[in-house]
């Protein structure tokens, strides 16, 4: 009997010459690009994550670097460059994927964990070397483990201004969103966006370490406090932001050209005063901690959203972490409005299941849908619904 063919679907680095499906992305001009840089940095390796600055589940196109750089378009990843290899880390999920999508540049690894990039990295980088990232891209706990991993083995684990492969894509990386941030009707929320800062600060007068200031890394935290929202994400409505809320100002960082002309009246209608928000540029972040932490202050943040970036510009003594900020805390806890339009939503959602199943009876019989076809018409069913802003995540659909 003929022997089986192999599988075309999947890359094969072994064969003569070597095999890629046309799912594969050549990336041999990006990585070259990439270590020129690297010398430049005296970098011996570089680490480039899945994540963005304020560690999104979702990211933009624009903060897809891992995506662009290795052709792997899976949610979780972690590369890492060397001026002779190139790996990637990703969990079971998208080991398949991963062979579809990589070239032969690349070395698969079938885990994620930190323990594991961090042998691989001794193995490649010889004593003396340094092992380089984007300080703006790693959580606090992961630049820690990292620095555990590395420690005592010779090699220094060196944050880098700037990003490298931002500036390897150069103007092929997609510009930021345009779109508008906008206001929150009040009959969804329950609560004014002054009401929200003054139960934040209440919290800030009632902790023991009394902070002068709470900082807002995570993108929902500060599109709750104020009531906005925006699109900068696909099936998130949230916007790039931060905040730095004290006793008496609030400054809020962000692309201020995109507020509609009603967010911007809401945020500055308490101009001069302690509900007055400031308006600051998004990049001007870094510079204003820097300047604020001079002083005799304290900063409240929440580590599971703050970056070591950011982390490290406040002076220890300064510093007042938890897992999560007030602000995060207090989103947690739903106010009886809130409840009540989470319940409302959640009878429109099963309206357009029902809908779908009664259609998925009728039609699958008849032999001519399949779960794309599938997906599109729950979508469509869902979008009908009133007060519909989109799916929370894409439909996954599947039968048999």
């Amino acid at each position: 009997p003929q022997a089986p063919s192999p599988r075309r679907d999947i890359r094969d680095c072994s064969a003569e010459p070597l095999y890629l499906p046309p799912t594969a992305t050549n990336t041999t001009a990006r990585l070259a690009t990439l270590r020129t840089l690297m010398r430049t940095q005296a970098a011996h390796a570089y680490i480039v994550p899945s994540t963005d600055a304020h560690m999104s589940e979702y990211i933009s196109g624009r903060d897809a670097r891992l995506r662009w750089l290795s052709g792997f378009t899976g949610s979780a990843g972690t590369a890492v460059v060397t001026q002779d290899k190139a790996a990637l880390w990703t969990d079971s999920r998208y080991w398949t994927q991963a062979e579809r999508e990589l070239d032969c540049n690349w070395e698969l690894q079938r885990t994620t964990s930190i323990e594991s990039i961090g042998m691989w990295i001794l193995e490649a980088v010889p004593a003396g070397g340094n092992v380089t990232l984007d300080p703006f891209l790693f959580s606090i706990d992961t630049w820690n483990s990292y620095s555990r991993a590395l420690h005592g083995s010779g090699r220094t684990l060196l944050p880098l201004e700037i990003n490298l492969v931002d500036q390897a894509w150069g103007d092929q990386r997609p510009l930021p969103s345009s779109s508008e941030i906008y206001s929150l009707p009040a009959e969804f929320t329950g609560s004014s966006w002054q009401e929200k800062v003054a139960g934040i600060r209440q919290r800030m007068e009632q902790h023991s370490r009394r902070p002068t200031a709470v900082l807002l890394s995570g993108l929902e935290e500060t599109a709750w406090l104020f009531n906005l929202r925006g699109d900068d994400i696909p099936y998130n409505p949230v916007f790039y932001s931060y905040t730095l809320l004290t006793n008496t100002t609030i400054s809020l960082f962000l692309d201020e050209s995109r507020l509609s002309a009603a967010a911007r009246g809401s945020l500055r209608s308490g101009c001069p005063g302690p509900l007055c928000v400031e308006l600051q540029d998004y990049g001007q972040v870094s510079a204003h901690l820097r300047r604020y932490t001079r002083d005799n202050v304290t900063v409240w943040l929440g580590t599971e959203y703050t970056t070591y970036g950011l982390y490290g510009i406040i002076p220890q003594e300064k510093l007042l972490e938890e897992k999560y900020s007030p602000v995060m805390m207090a989103k947690a806890v739903k106010n009886a409005h809130e409840q009540e339009m989470l319940r409302a939503a959640h009878v429109r959602d099963a309206v357009a299941v029902i809908q779908y199943l009664l259609w998925l009876e009728k039609t699958v019989p008849q032999g001519q849908v399949d779960e794309f076809l599938g997906a599109q018409h729950i979508d469509a069913l869902r979008r009908a619904q009133e007060n519909s802003r989109g799916p929370s995540f894409q439909s996954i659909s599947a039968s048999g």
